[in-house]
């Protein structure tokens, strides 16, 4: 799906770019991961810029005295605008829209006992069976930023540009469940509300990240 947008979007700003008979295309790595943008002229001070940015990021964290092993994938797609305040001027205002695929997978190791502590209960790993879970934000996301840096500027064929801003992923959507339980009804239904109340503090843990930080450096060539 992801590959999909990526392709689609990107044909109809370069058929755009077409009919202004200049295109620019930029290499990007940042907070974002790696990825490239398409750049075209909208009007005078005006840029449309078109990325798509990708990175897998592996990574340890405690919540709530559960540890987790976490498996993140950055994966956004950016439309964005670029105003420039005054002709010739590398510093622009950026708004725009990023399309928010992010995703982190988590899976719970057991303690140093073998075993699990949730709510303040302990279990044992047979008992618990696997607690895995997933953290997801909202797709759409508003970007505001500034730049530096004009991949069509008309003194070069070659661009360095710096991109700041944040877009907002909104509250994250987590889940966490434990599949497999080995023990009595009544007990698995304990584990499954201690479960629920970890899945509380796994959410406030990440709750932090409701704006997302966009720091990017590149390299533009114009066509």
């Amino acid at each position: 799906m992801f590959a999909k947008y990526t392709v689609l979007a990107a044909a109809a700003l370069l058929a755009a770019g077409a009919a202004n008979a200049q295109v620019g295309a930029t290499a990007d790595i940042g907070s974002t991961g790696v990825g490239f943008h398409v750049v075209v002229p909208m009007e005078t001070y005006l840029n449309g810029r078109f990325g798509a940015n990708t990175f897998r990021h592996n990574f340890d964290k405690t919540s709530g005295g559960v540890d987790y092993d976490i498996k993140g994938k950055l994966q956004t797609i950016d439309v964005l605008f670029d105003w420039y305040l005054t002709e010739g001027s590398s510093f622009h205002l950026t708004g725009g829209l990023v399309y928010n695929g992010n995703k982190f997978n988590a899976k719970a190791k057991p303690n140093g006992l073998g075993g699990f502590t949730l709510n303040g209960h302990a279990y044992t790993a047979a008992d618990v069976g696997l607690l895995t879970g997933r953290i997801d934000y909202r797709k759409a996301a508003p970007y505001l930023g500034i730049g530096w840096g004009n991949a069509l500027a008309r003194s070069s064929r070659w661009t360095t540009n710096i991109d700041l801003g944040v877009f907002y992923q909104g509250n994250p959507n987590v889940q966490l469940a434990s599949v497999g339980c080995t023990v009595s009804n009544t007990v698995c239904k304990t584990l499954a509300n201690d479960v629920a109340a970890e899945r509380l503090r796994l959410r406030d843990d990440v709750d932090a990240l409701k704006v997302y930080p966009v720091v990017r450096a590149s390299i533009g060539y114009q066509f």
